[in-house]
């Protein structure tokens, strides 16, 4: 196990564009990190420095306190799995599994050993026999973890190695992957664009974007209490919706005009957050999730919507609505409930479960 530190890391390219730019992290001892972010937000080429397979601009990078950024990949005892498993496909799985320990000179009973407990805990044993092109996509896979295994690195890195299977067998690879983590206790870090995989796997996750890191924590944490609009909008699926609007006060009531409709915030509400109003604009955030066709004995807000799409899933629906001013929503309903494409609809938001968030800075605006 280790603990691996970035400080002040930075990768840039040919051009002035920063892949990575001056990012700080902290990954625990025996921690499960995931870092999250759409492509080109630098996440693996942040990867791909800790691995030693991309030179560093500026910064360090250290492991256990020790700095690396001149060692040899070789020699940082860091094991990598690929999106595309990169399997020697002239050998058979038991020769794939013992490659990496026979260039470092480890002794034939001690691969062996560690070959057939490997393999044991994959569930691969009757294919060591076996060459790549004979194993399935999920096969392929569980031999590329087993490679990275054998050798019980300080460090586990997945750079998106669940991306090419179909989502039956991810969903069963991410339970594998969380039930091996549990097992080994070895720190792990994996990279990934799917926010199912950063939700269900991370014990924190690390969302990126442009090279920076925009916020970093458990992903409950995350999903709750999102630091800006990017993070909100881009974490879980459906996304938050976002709406632009403007603070209105109506004697002793506060109001937020979006869209169209006029919300009332909850007194208690609005006074956590004190002179926010005087900003005047607002983006107005709110989960589908948290929007229901029931009023629920009056404590939720009614908005007039038209309905834009209905998406059944089975276990829900998702429900796209307009609202009067032209802004689109989506709502996470009951799995039974319908509506015609077109008709008129009533929905009704938790407001208490609004988040707000600035315009100029897009951060959010936290309750006092």
């Amino acid at each position: 196990m280790s603990e691996i530190t970035l400080r002040n890391v930075s990768k840039i390219y040919g051009s002035d564009d920063a892949a990575v730019n001056n990012i700080n992290l902290d990954i625990k001892d025996g921690e499960f990190m995931v870092l999250l972010g759409p492509s080109g937000c630098g996440k693996s080429t942040t990867l791909r420095m800790i691995a030693g397979l991309e030179s560093i601009t500026a910064g360090d990078i250290f492991i256990d306190g020790k700095l690396i950024n001149d060692i040899d990949p070789a020699e940082r005892d860091l094991a990598i799995v690929f999106q595309n498993y990169a399997l020697y496909p002239h050998m058979n799985v038991a020769a794939n599994l013992a490659f990496g320990l026979k260039l470092r000179k480890v002794p034939k009973d001690q691969i062996e050993s560690r070959i057939l407990k490997t393999a044991n805990t994959l569930g691969i044993s009757e294919l060591l026999t076996r060459r790549p092109r004979e194993l399935s996509g999920g096969q392929q896979q569980r031999v590329a973890l087993g490679r990275a295994m054998v050798r019980e690195p300080v460090a586990f890195l997945f750079d998106e190695p669940l991306s090419n299977l179909d989502a039956k067998l991810r969903a069963t690879m991410r339970t594998e992957l969380v039930k091996l983590h549990n097992d080994l206790g070895t720190t792990i870090i994996h990279v990934t664009h799917d926010q199912v995989e950063a939700m269900t796997m991370g014990d924190r996750i690390c969302i990126m974007r442009k090279g920076i890191i925009e916020q970093v924590g458990k992903p409950l944490e995350v999903y709750r209490n999102p630091a800006n609009i990017f993070v909100a909008g881009f974490l879980a699926s459906p996304p938050m919706n976002l709406i632009e609007g403007s603070f209105e006060q109506e004697g002793d009531s506060l109001k937020i005009e979006v869209s169209g409709i006029t919300l009332t915030i909850p007194a208690h509400f609005a006074n956590a957050y004190g002179n926010v109003h005087s900003r005047k604009d607002v983006i107005l955030g709110i989960r589908p999730e948290d929007i229901y066709t029931d009023s629920n004995d009056g404590r939720y807000t009614c908005m007039e919507t038209q309905v834009v799409a209905v998406e059944a899933l089975g276990p829900e629906t998702i429900m796209v609505v307009k609202l009067p001013g032209g802004k689109e929503i989506s709502a996470r309903l009951d799995r039974s409930f319908r509506a015609p494409i077109g008709s008129a609809l009533k929905l009704y938001a938790d407001i208490e479960r609004m988040h707000l968030f600035d315009p100029e800075t897009e951060k959010a605006i936290v309750a006092r």
